[in-house]
């Protein structure tokens, strides 16, 4: 079942890694294509808003200098500043007197040019005129903005006389305190003139048009600049036939190394399971130190993986991968029978001195655990006490059922070990809620002793934080006598560390402890009749 879950799993993971990076590099064309189509509405909008900016200061510009002239309306002083403001403006094509709808003088000659009706009146007193009833010599429709009775006439679509790259725009100016189209080329939807608020540009698509509007600084009105949105699928398809093709590519790399790694993992576990068949799992035991006395009191045993050819495959490679494939709990019964092999007389003659077995998060789902350390305690003849089980912060993610294995190792008499203490997610809670004998500080805050870092005030923390939990303490990863004359005097009972030596076979831990039971030995006091002394105890 779980081999073809993990096939299942495999198989979906490489046709995600085949169909995402395609579908990414599509969404990156039209990404990029709705940007560049923005860029060149952006561009139009810009241009009409610039020409009729244009427009109106000119507009303005004129009829304020025939009111501050101070010259009598259609004099001859008059008229003749009209005509010279006329030639002097490139966007006028009038300028005159304005009396009861009609221009009754300007720069032009002739008889007077009714204005028709007036479209609308702005918050600033300007008058719109959108249709003058009169067309020039080339048909183009004027339109007349009259203030203080003067007026400016423009080609009605002068500001919208731009060039684009593209046919089908649309183009449009909008007078913001009315929402509608002042003038306009091409189709201008009603419903996009109420949504640019506020904002001073504004650029979308309804589905049918790329929409682009931008406000003037200078006057109540906004530019408005549309392209079909078939521009835009056009420029999609133009970048996408660059892009797709890497995305194929990245996308059959992508799906070959998931296969690849899928295979790797699969082989690793084959070879996991062919390790244990073989016996190619062996111990390293790496001395625990007393650093009150400098004594060797106990080992962790570190199970470790020579393969078929001879190699050393790390732990945290082949680990993961057992804990993953569900070999974990095979791996922890090796190791304990590896222990009762190599130490388990030792453990039954000498009473003071203990091995630490390392638990996954998977040996504490049940207590199945418990009854293989009963066995091999009957095995060897060793005491519970002889036993520290050590658990990383994971193995607690399942508080009650921790719990529950905690406390059927305390019925027996087998101590218990936080590992990692400080690099996973537990917190002081875990430690007050569980029944926990030790804390084992990570290497990480070990290393940091001495330098400096703001780290190094966090192992005074968890050091304060046991003692507080009146928890026995191991230090691992002690490399020099600085960090351990800091954790003696702070009270930290045990160390483990190239310092001290580094991980080997268990007989070197026990030549260890021999000596330094030798060593106490001579230390103590000789019996002064004649007869055997007692004998050294741990």
């Amino acid at each position: 079942m779980r081999r073809h879950l993990t096939f299942g799993l495999t198989l979906m993971l490489a046709v995600a890694a085949l169909v995402l990076p395609p579908w990414l590099v599509w969404r990156e064309a039209q990404r990029q294509a709705f940007d560049a189509e923005s860029a060149l509405t952006l561009g139009y909008a810009h241009d009409v808003l610039h020409r009729t900016d244009e427009t109106g200061r000119q507009a303005l510009a004129g009829i304020q200098a025939l009111l501050k002239s101070g010259l009598p309306p259609c004099s001859d002083g008059a008229r003749e500043l009209m005509r010279e403001i006329d030639l002097t403006s490139t966007y006028l094509q009038a300028i005159g007197y304005v009396r009861n709808g009609m221009l009754v003088c300007s720069s032009m000659t002739g008889a007077p040019v009714p204005l028709g009706p007036r479209s609308f009146r702005t918050g600033n007193g300007v008058d719109f005129y959108l249709d003058v009833p009169i067309r020039t010599t080339f048909g183009h429709p004027l339109l007349a903005l009259e203030l203080d009775s003067y007026a400016a006439l423009i080609h009605r679509d002068l500001p919208l006389d731009i060039w684009t790259s593209v046919p089908d725009v649309s183009l449009a100016i909008m007078h913001v305190e009315r929402d509608t189209a002042t003038i306009q080329h091409g189709y201008i939807a009603p419903a996009w003139l109420g949504r640019l608020g506020k904002q001073p540009s504004l650029t979308f698509s309804d589905g049918r048009y790329l929409v682009t509007m931008v406000r003037s600084q200078h006057f109540l009105t906004a530019a408005i600049a549309a392209t079909p949105i078939a521009h835009l699928a056009a420029r999609t398809r133009e970048i996408a036939a660059r892009l797709v093709p890497a995305g194929l590519f990245a996308g059959l790399a992508a799906a070959a190394a998931v296969l690849l790694l899928a295979r790797q993992q699969l082989s690793l576990v084959s070879s996991l399971r062919v390790g244990l068949r073989r016996n190619q799992f062996f111990i390293a035991y790496q001395p625990m130190i007393d650093l009150r006395s400098g004594h060797c009191v106990g080992v962790e045993a570190l199970l470790r993986w020579r393969d078929g050819a001879g190699e050393l495959v790390p732990p945290e490679i082949f680990i993961p991968v057992a804990e993953s494939s569900g070999l974990i709990g095979k791996l922890t019964e090796r190791v304990i029978d590896l222990v009762c092999e190599d130490a388990g007389l030792f453990l039954a003659s000498h009473p003071g001195f203990h091995v630490a077995i390392n638990l996954s998060p998977a040996d504490l789902r049940s207590t199945a655990i418990v009854g293989m350390l009963d066995r091999m305690i009957a095995r060897s003849g060793a005491l519970p006490s002889n036993v520290i089980v050590e658990i990383t912060e994971r193995g607690f993610v399942d508080k009650e059922k921790a719990r529950e294995v905690i406390a059927a190792l305390h019925a027996r008499g087998i101590e218990v070990a936080i590992d990692d203490f400080g690099t996973g997610y537990s917190s002081l809670s875990y430690l007050e809620s569980l029944d926990l004998d030790f804390l084992k500080i990570d290497r990480s805050f070990i290393e940091s002793i001495g330098t400096g870092a703001p780290i190094s005030q966090v192992v005074s923390h968890i050091i304060g934080m046991a003692h507080n939990l009146e928890l026995r303490m191991i230090a691992e990863g002690v490399e020099n006598h600085e960090q351990a004359a800091f954790l003696r005097v702070r009270g930290v009972g045990y160390a483990q560390g190239w310092l001290f030596s580094h991980p080997a076979s268990f007989e070197h831990a026990a030549n260890l402890h021999r000596a330094a039971l030798e060593s106490r030995a001579r230390c103590l006091p000789q019996p002064t009749h004649a007869g055997p002394g007692p004998e050294p105890q741990d």
